[in-house]
C-alpha cells in the first residue's frame, strides 16, 4: 500500500536517517552478530592482496581463550583492546588473514556493499540475486523502499525478501514497519521466520558461551562435544566443530609435551623453555607453537604443522607467515629458505612466495637475519625502485651496486661509490663496473 505525501513524511520523520550499517549497537541483528563473534572471534578480514597492516603479535600470555580465533590480525587486536601488551615468548609475525570465502552469494557482510547507483529496484533486486555489487542506501522515501520489498516478493527469492527485510528494519521505525507488513503477507512472513531464527541463534550461542565458565579443560572438552549435536547454523557448526577438534588436539599436545620437557629428552625445550601452555590457544598461535617446537614431524602426528594446517583448513599465506615466523624465531634458515623453494619438473629451482618479498625481508630483518640472508631476498623484490629503498636501509651494498649496473645507471653508481668505503670491497666492484661501462 503507497501512501500520500503527508502519510509519507509522517513515516519518513520516524525513520532512523543514518546510512545501513550492521555497526550499530541498537540493533537485535547486530547483537547476533557480536554473540556470533564468541564462536568464531573473526572480524572483516582485509583482501588477499592487501599487505598494509600485516605486521601483528601471536598471542602467548599464557591465559585461556574463550573461542577459536582464526587470524593472527584477530588475536593482535584483542590484544589492543584491553590495552595489555605482554611481554610474550614467541615474536611479531606478518600475515594478512586469508579465509575461504562464503560460498553463497548472498553473504550478509557482502549484501549492501557497493557504490550508490541509479538503479531501479528491479535491477538492485536483479543484482542481488545474481551476487553483484549494489546499495540500498538511495532508498530513501518510503515509497522507495516499499517499492523494493514489493519487487522482492515479485522475485521469489527468500534471501533477497530478507535481506532488504532487514535494511527496512534497521531504516524504519518497529511500528511503521509492522504497519507495512501486514499487507504483505508475504514478507511479513518471512520476517517472523527470520526473527525466531535470530532468537533461536541466541538461545544456541548463549548456551555455547557456558565454556567460559569450566576451567578444567577435560571437562570443557567434553561440554564443547555435547554443543556438537546442537542446530547451528552451519558457519557455526563449523566453527563449533573446530573448536572442539582443536581443545582435544591441544589436551594430547600438552601432555606429552610437558612430559618431554620435564624429563629433559629434547633439546628444543631445553634451550627454548615453555612459558606458557598451548591449551585454549587459538588456531594460529597453535600452528605457531607446532612450527617452533614440532617443525619437521611426520603428518600422521597431531602436532605435525602440516596436520595441523590440513585439519582447520589454513590458507597457503597463513601458513607460510606462521611458520616463517616461527623458523626465523629459532634462526633455522635453512628452513626458512625451504619454505620458498619450489622445484619444476625439469629439477630446477626457483623462490616463490604467495606474498610479496619485501614482507618477507620486513620479517627477516625484524628477527636479525644476517645481510647474507637479506641481501638474497631484498633481491627476489621485482620493483627496482622498491629493492633498492630496501637494500639501502638494510645496508645490502651488493644488491644496490647490481641494481644501479643492471639499469646501466652510471651516475647513481658514482653517487654510490662515494658512500662506501674507500678500498672496500664494494667500492673496488664499483670501480670495476665503471671501468668495463661504456662512457
Amino acid at each position: 500500500m503507497i501512501r500520500g505525501k503527508p502519510d509519507e513524511d509522517e513515516y519518513w520523520n520516524s525513520s532512523k536517517f543514518k546510512a545501513f550499517t550492521f555497526d550499530d549497537e541498537d540493533d537485535d541483528f547486530t547483537r547476533l552478530k557480536e554473540s556470533k563473534r564468541a564462536v568464531n572471534s573473526i572480524r572483516s578480514l582485509v583482501e588477499e592482496e592487501d599487505e598494509e597492516d600485516d605486521v601483528e603479535k601471536v598471542s602467548w600470555s599464557g591465559e585461556p581463550v574463550g573461542s577459536i580465533s582464526w587470524s593472527v590480525k584477530e588475536t593482535a587486536s584483542s590484544i589492543r583492546s584491553t590495552g595489555e601488551v605482554r611481554d610474550q615468548s614467541f615474536p611479531k609475525i606478518n600475515t594478512a588473514p586469508s579465509l575461504p570465502k562464503n560460498s553463497s552469494g548472498y553473504s550478509l557482510s557482502s549484501l549492501f556493499k557497493g557504490t550508490t547507483h541509479d538503479w531501479t529496484p528491479e535491477e538492485t533486486v536483479k543484482r542481488m540475486q545474481q551476487g553483484k555489487v549494489y546499495s540500498l542506501e538511495k532508498f530513501r522515501s518510503l515509497q522507495d523502499k516499499l517499492l523494493l520489498l514489493d519487487e522482492a516478493v515479485n522475485a521469489h527469492d527468500g534471501n533477497v525478501i530478507t535481506a532488504v527485510l532487514i535494511y527496512l528494519k534497521k531504516s524504519l521505525s518497529k511500528e511503521n514497519l509492522f504497519r507495512e507488513l501486514i499487507t504483505r503477507e508475504i514478507a511479513l512472513r518471512h520476517y517472523i521466520h527470520f526473527l525466531k531464527e535470530i532468537e533461536e541463534q541466541k538461545l544456541l550461542l548463549m548456551q555455547y558461551r557456558d565454556h567460559l565458565n569450566i576451567r578444567d579443560e577435560n571437562k570443557r572438552r567434553d561440554f564443547l562435544k555435547s554443543c556438537l549435536s546442537l542446530p547451528f547454523s552451519p558457519d557455526d557448526a563449523t566453527h563449533v566443530q573446530d573448536h572442539y577438534t582443536l581443545l582435544e588436539r591441544q589436551i594430547i599436545i600438552e601432555a606429552n609435551d610437558k612430559q618431554v620437557e620435564s624429563s629433559g629428552q629434547a633439546d628444543i625445550f631445553k634451550k627454548y623453555p615453555r612459558k606458557a601452555s598451548i591449551l585454549n590457544m587459538p588456531i594460529i598461535t597453535t600452528l605457531y607453537y607446532s612450527c617452533f617446537y614440532h617443525y619437521g614431524e611426520s603428518d600422521g602426528t597431531y602436532s605435525s604443522p602440516a596436520n595441523i594446517r590440513k585439519t582447520f583448513r589454513i590458507s597457503d599465506k597463513q601458513f607460510l607467515l606462521t611458520c616463517l615466523g616461527a623458523r626465523a624465531k629459532l634462526k633455522a634458515w635453512f628452513d626458512v629458505d625451504a619454505l620458498f623453494t619450489t622445484k619444476n619438473w625439469l629439477g630446477y629451482t626457483k623462490k616463490r612466495s604467495p606474498i610479496g618479498f619485501h614482507r618477507i625481508v620486513d620479517i627477516l630483518q625484524k628477527n636479525n637475519a644476517p645481510v647474507q640472508v637479506l641481501q638474497e631476498y631484498v633481491n627476489l623484490v621485482e620493483d627496482a625502485e622498491q629493492k633498492i629503498s630496501l637494500a639501502q636501509k638494510y645496508k645490502c651494498h651488493d644488491v644496490i651496486i647490481n641494481t644501479y649496473r643492471d639499469l646501466k645507471d652510471r651516475q647513481q653508481l658514482i653517487v654510490y661509490r662515494g658512500k662506501v668505503e674507500r678500498g672496500s670491497s664494494e667500492y673496488r666492484k664499483i670501480e670495476e663496473i665503471l671501468s668495463n661501462s661504456v662512457r
